[in-house]
């Protein structure tokens, strides 16, 4: 049985993979076991991203938003990493539910320094997120039904 669940989750995650676009070759991990797994090297290059722009705010003495958007926007890869490694179908979609929260929360504080005129611009990142946020939907959903129609 498990080793349907991961058939099912690897080629899901195949299907999810088509429409990522190309990107520079970076390390996400040590494991051969995660090397083809689209949304954890998007997640990762986020966390990437997030870490640099964050740079920045704490540069222009901004703390508190980068702070709380360095936890959240470098938090979302760990959940989704830590659900690779999950017990269960149901275990999987409680972890990436758990990632799903944290992107949703990086959304918030990126859509707040976007409307303030004292934060730098964050379309990119903005762009970046709606494409984890769709991604993550899309896993979340399929892997209910998936639970839910066997």
């Amino acid at each position: 049985m498990e080793e349907t669940w991961l058939a099912e989750r690897n080629k899901l995650l195949m299907q999810w993979s088509e429409v990522m676009v190309s990107e520079p070759a970076v390390q996400y991990t040590q494991s051969s076991h995660y090397q083809d797994n689209p949304i954890l090297k998007k997640s990762f290059e986020f966390a990437l991203s997030i870490i640099d722009f964050t740079e920045d705010l704490f540069e222009k003495k901004k703390f508190v938003i980068g702070q709380q958007l360095l936890k959240s926007g470098t938090s979302i890869g760990a959940n989704i990493r830590e659900a690779q490694s999950a017990e269960s179908k149901a275990d999987f979609i409680h972890k990436m539910k758990i990632a799903l929260k944290e992107a949703d929360e990086t959304d918030y504080w990126l859509l707040l320094c976007q409307a303030s005129k004292h934060y730098p611009d964050t379309t990119e990142l903005l762009n970046e997120m709606n494409v984890i946020l769709r991604i993550l939907n899309k896993i979340v959903a399929t892997s209910k039904h998936n639970l839910n129609g066997r």
